[in-house]
């Protein structure tokens, strides 16, 4: 029996029919089911191609993405997803659109989805506005799918917000389970997701967000450390403390980086911006103050400074389980001696765990490519055991 059957078989198990045409805001939005489909999904599409199986579903249609932040990781892996299932993919460059000369939300939305299957939307710097922007574009196309202007409704990839970035998250954690040996072996782990120091301004908050609010779900132990002042979206933090009560793990704060690291199984150091400094650049974007801007920039600036001694150092490196705890970074990182003089993580540390952490962003472009596969296909168990039994060469050698 072949991996993807095996992978099917398990799919065939699940209760996923309401991933069916479902849009992926935040994955605490999903079942355990929908959560474990994914993972599968993206596990069987890797063994098709890694096979040189085409796993083509489309023989047209657009994937659109739109970034408003920048991004290389992500964008790639938006666009090799799209590619890998038959779809083209087009980036919307609002600089270069009418967007530039006033065109609504609302109408750009409909603009561009005449033939579009999904929409991959990134939007993170601004507290209350990535998700909201999200929910604005979407329910214009719900609009316009009921009024007849579009023949289907395409389905939206959120490809970060500023409250969760499922995309990452997701790829994030089946690395662990592919490192731990099974989602069987996760209960029990203890998680340091831990701010580190950066000499740059700004990191959305929506990555540890999105690490507390998963890695909960599968009964692990995760610590959330920062120093005081740099505390995250308190909404998310309620939902870990849920899902580790559910899940049989644990969820608890502190404000030491030795404590987090402490007899760690996996250490995910990272920089963000404190939610009330981010709560005021937005009601200072909103009003248009530059100038106001530039001075929080220089005051979260000087407040970073103050805690250079949260960082990934060897000496830290030690205190985890046995020494060698998994190092992760959603990349690209601050490494000191390399990219900057001070940063998250020693170079040596780095360098020691690249491997790895080449093969944790392999996995996005597969999680995106399950997402949308789950939400364009009816039933995803028969397709992919059709896509396998046809055989059809990705490519001659």
């Amino acid at each position: 029996m072949s991996k993807t059957e095996q992978l099917v078989q398990h799919l065939e198990r699940l209760q996923i029919n309401d991933m069916y045409k479902k849009d992926f805001y935040w994955t605490w939005d999903k079942t355990d089911d929908e959560l474990d489909a994914i993972f599968t999904v993206a596990d069987a599409l890797r063994d098709l191609r890694e096979r040189n199986i085409s796993t083509k579903v489309f023989e047209s249609g657009l994937g659109i993405s739109i970034f408003r932040d920048n991004s290389t990781r992500t964008r790639f892996s938006f666009a090799s997803a799209c590619n890998l299932l038959g779809l083209d993919i087009k980036d919307l460059d609002e600089k270069v659109s009418q967007i530039a000369h006033g065109e609504t939300v609302r109408e750009t939305a409909n603009m561009v989805s005449f033939m579009a299957d999904v929409i991959g939307i990134r939007d993170d710097m601004f507290i209350e506005e990535g998700h909201k922007y999200q929910k604005t574009f979407m329910d214009a196309l719900d609009e316009g799918y009921e009024k007849g202007i579009l023949e289907q409704r395409p389905t939206l990839v959120n490809l970060q917000c500023d409250v969760d970035h499922p995309t990452q998250a997701m790829a994030d954690l089946l690395h662990v389970i592919h490192e731990m040996g099974g989602v069987e072996n996760l209960k029990g782990k203890k998680v340091a997701m831990t701010w580190a120091y950066s000499p740059s301004y700004g990191k959305p908050l929506s990555v540890p967000q999105g690490i507390i609010g998963l890695f909960s779900r599968f009964g692990m132990d995760v610590v959330l450390a920062h120093p005081e002042g740099y505390e995250i979206l308190p909404e998310v933090e309620e939902i870990a403390a849920k899902n580790a009560a559910a899940s049989g793990g644990s969820f608890k704060k502190v404000n030491s980086m030795e404590e987090a690291f402490k007899d760690a199984d996996i250490v995910y150091p990272k920089s963000w911006a404190p939610f009330k400094a981010m709560e005021k650049r937005t009601q200072l974007y909103r009003a248009g103050d530059k100038a106001g801007i530039d001075q929080l920039e220089k005051e979260l600036l000087a407040q970073n400074a103050e805690h250079k001694d949260w960082t990934c150092s060897e000496e830290m490196m030690k205190l985890t389980k046995d020494g060698k705890a998994l190092y992760m970074h959603c990349l690209p990182a601050d490494i000191s001696g390399l990219s900057c003089k001070e940063g998250e993580v020693d170079n040596s540390v780095f360098d020691r765990y690249i491997v790895p952490l080449y093969k944790e962003a392999s996995f996005k472009p597969y999680i995106i490519a399950a997402m949308i596969f789950l939400a364009k296909v009816k039933d995803p168990a028969s397709a992919l055991r059709a896509m396998e039994a046809r055989g059809e060469k990705r490519k001659e050698f």
